[in-house]
């Protein structure tokens, strides 16, 4: 089987929607974050089940819960592995700004996060590196490591310099 597009997410279902898939059997295919980039793979599922995922070009990037497949009775569907990452959390601007530089000179991925998300504060989160963890006490800088379904992959920015 050759999986050509994504069709929904049970994250963003509509009620209807929800509701109709309610009585599948959740099939899943098991992947690490730094995957879900990937428009072109071979996965197996946790049944042993091997598929083939062939996205058209300009598709965005999987995320956890999407629906890959729909049967009678079984749906295939995406579940991301946990990420080991630092959640930083400054506490003023100017310790964010001279975090976020210097982190920036690294070229360090990172998401953010408003007090809305589910962290419940304004945060900084990135990929687990020793070497920032170091920087991040030796600076004083409020963090927690923890383990965490990323809602999308990190990605390296385009840039020059």
């Amino acid at each position: 089987m050759i999986i050509q597009k994504v069709l929904g997410n049970l994250h963003d279902l509509p009620a209807a929607k929800a509701g109709e898939y309610a009585g599948l059997h959740q099939e899943k295919v098991v992947l690490p974050s730094v995957q879900l980039v990937k428009r072109i793979q071979r996965v197996t599922t946790d049944h042993g089940k091997e598929i083939g995922i062939r996205l058209p070009s300009g598709s965005g990037d999987l995320r956890d819960g999407d629906i890959l497949h729909v049967a009678e009775t079984n749906m295939i569907v995406v579940s991301v592995l946990p990420t080991d990452v630092l959640v930083v959390a400054p506490r003023t601007v100017h310790e964010m700004g001279v975090v976020a530089h210097s982190l920036g000179n690294r070229h360090l991925q990172a998401q953010f996060f408003d007090a809305g998300s589910e962290y419940g504060a304004e945060v900084m989160v990135c990929a687990y590196d020793h070497t920032v963890e170091d920087y991040l006490k030796h600076v004083g800088v409020p963090y927690e490591r923890q383990e965490r379904v990323m809602p999308v992959p990190f990605r390296h920015a385009e840039h020059s310099h």
